[in-house]
């Protein structure tokens, strides 16, 4: 067992269930030392946590208090007498378990009994308990965990250790049985003690669950994205649906200027997030490749382990723009607006051409208008009226400037 300091444990014995507290083992003086809450030869049991704590919270002299832990095990809340799951240990019914599969349960359940009787043993002085124990070595192999007992020999062994407990542990029980004494407490304060316990333990179940909240609140604040490779080597894929149609690429910003997927202006598409890295495990020859983080981010691809990942803001739908601008101004979402043009100038930028420039010379007042639905201030006065079937126009012009670029749509 793994505890350190003092520990509340619960011990199924011959007439009932007790509670008591146990110092598996500490070093003072140069020597160990382990013990169990008593005094001299007597080891105290008691038949609840409540009466328990009312011991401990009373005048009375034990050996315990002499621990070098014992000021900071008796500060803390009234549940501190409740035993954990782990630490409520059946001894009578030991051999049922021995006579299970050596699961990691059992195993487990096993080597803490054992580790629990070893020690009162010693500190009881108790011949038949350290002779079983001393008698076969088998039984310390249980530590080792259920993984000892998975070879060709293991079930044989744990066999043996089934056969020693069969024909020894009555007494060891018995022996344990004789070595305790059920210790009596004022019972006028017991029904105080047990009311502190219950609202410490809710009052530990209620910080646990605010623990719990607030882990999951930060949790969720934790972007999936930022955590992937894609974020990591800084080079975004990206979802562009526009003719009804969707493909994917990719896009970084070097020197703060854009860079896709692509060459000599052209746009490297694909219709599948499949066939995107398909296409990436085979070629190497494109502008991304200069990046300094692509030979990191092509160890994931080629190994198997990346997927593409892509975060809501590098989805840029062109759906429905042309008629909505041909509808209205105000039926126009501005957002989509100004997502789509912002895809349209890096494009344009990444390609290094005037093709955008130069249609807004073409056609000023298309300029006029997209400064005015995103917000700009050099307008020169304009504001856009019915008809806007011009402007529409002039929009679907500009996607198709776009879409020229790609090398599939």
């Amino acid at each position: 067992m793994a505890e350190k300091g003092i520990v509340p444990i619960k011990l199924s014995l011959t007439e009932g269930d007790f509670y008591t507290l146990w110092a598996p083992s500490w070093r003072e003086g140069g020597n160990e030392w382990q013990a169990f809450l008593g005094a001299d030869d007597d080891l105290y049991v008691f038949n609840s946590p409540a009466e328990l704590l009312t011991y401990i919270e009373s005048d009375n002299k034990h050996d315990l208090s002499s621990h070098p832990e014992w000021k900071s095990f008796n500060s803390r809340d009234a549940a501190r007498v409740v035993p954990e799951a782990n630490n409520e240990l059946d001894i009578v019914g030991a051999p049922a378990l021995l006579a299970d599969r050596p699961s990691y349960a059992n195993v487990k359940t096993i080597s803490r009994v054992f580790a629990v009787m070893r020690s009162l043993g010693n500190v009881t002085a108790s011949a038949p308990v350290s002779v079983f124990f001393s008698s076969h070595s088998v039984l310390h192999n249980v530590d080792r965990g259920a993984d000892h007992y998975a070879g060709p020999n293991g079930l044989g062994e744990w066999t043996a250790i089934g056969r020693a407990v069969v024909a020894n542990w009555d007494k060891v029980v018995d022996a344990l049985d004789e070595a305790i004494t059920i210790k009596e407490v004022d019972k006028v304060f017991v029904e105080d003690a047990q009311t502190r316990i219950q609202e410490a333990e809710a009052a530990a179940i209620a910080a646990r669950e605010a623990e719990e909240q607030v882990a999951k609140e930060e949790a969720e604040k934790i972007d999936p994205y930022d955590t992937s490779a894609w974020a990591a080597a800084g080079i975004d894929p990206i979802k562009i649906i526009i003719d009804g149609r969707t493909v994917y690429t990719l896009r970084t910003y070097l020197g703060g200027q854009p860079v896709f997927l692509g060459k000599f202006g052209e746009i490297y598409t694909f219709n599948s997030q499949k066939a995107l890295l398909r296409w990436l495990v085979e070629h190497d020859d494109h502008d991304l490749a200069r990046a300094s983080t692509w030979s990191d981010l092509m160890l994931g691809i080629n190994a198997g382990e990346t997927e593409v990942q892509v975060h809501p803001d590098n989805v840029y739908s062109f759906n429905g723009l042309v008629q909505d601008i041909n509808t209205s101004v105000d039926a126009v979402d501005t957002k989509q607006m100004g997502r789509a043009y912002e895809l349209m100038a890096d494009t344009a930028d990444w390609a290094d051409d005037d093709s955008m420039n130069s249609y807004f010379l073409a056609n000023p007042r298309m300029q006029d208008y997209i400064s005015y639905m995103l917000g700009g201030s050099d307008t020169s006065g304009y504001v856009p009226h019915a008809p806007f079937n011009d402007h529409s126009q002039s929009w679907r012009e500009l996607e198709e400037m776009l879409t020229k670029r790609f090398s599939k749509i």
